[in-house]
């Protein structure tokens, strides 16, 4: 894993953090997590089994944490291409939620994230980095719930949050999640 500074709240001070600190104490730090559409369906992702928290398990298109001095939108867009080699994308802020999740191994992601939601035309491919991805798939929002619910254990915890607490903020109030 590279040494990443992130923002992070340390003493009510919002400052900048090791990546790994961050997770093993804790903290309340900044991140942003995109779900690219095609319609109905949403471009799902198996994390790397090289991920040092949750590999192997089924998370949403991509997430992560800005960099410091680094703004949420620009950091979406930037990780779309580090993941997925996608180009830059017209990317829309749904949401901005908070959570407290134990993602195994002793650390805790305690997250104000910043939620984005983008159409990937059919013309354009993902190209998935294997060393963050092991694995994509389009997966229709009511099949994506179901799967969820009979076999949680494969999906990451955020994801699990973001379905049963916010589905509606992300995928509009019409969605059948």
């Amino acid at each position: 894993m590279d040494d990443v500074l992130i923002p992070a709240w340390v003493g009510g001070e919002l400052t900048a953090v090791d990546k790994l600190e961050v997770h093993q104490r804790g903290l309340r730090h900044k991140a942003i997590s995109v779900f690219l559409m095609r319609g109905s369906t949403v471009l799902m992702q198996r994390r790397s089994l090289a991920k040092y928290h949750t590999p192997g398990l089924w998370t949403n298109t991509c997430c992560t944490h800005p960099h410091w001095g680094e703004d949420a939108l620009t950091c979406a867009q930037r990780r779309l291409g580090d993941e997925l080699g996608l180009p830059v994308l017209q990317l829309e802020k749904r949401d901005r939620v908070e959570y407290r999740a134990d993602v195994g191994g002793g650390l805790i992601e305690h997250e104000l994230v910043d939620i984005f939601v983008g159409e990937l035309p059919p013309e354009i491919e993902p190209t998935p980095n294997p060393d963050e991805v092991a694995d994509l798939a389009w997966m229709d929002l009511d099949g994506l719930t179901q799967r969820v619910a009979t076999s949680p254990q494969i999906f990451t915890p955020w994801l699990k949050i973001y379905l049963e607490h916010h589905a509606a903020k992300i995928f509009g109030a019409d969605a059948k999640v």
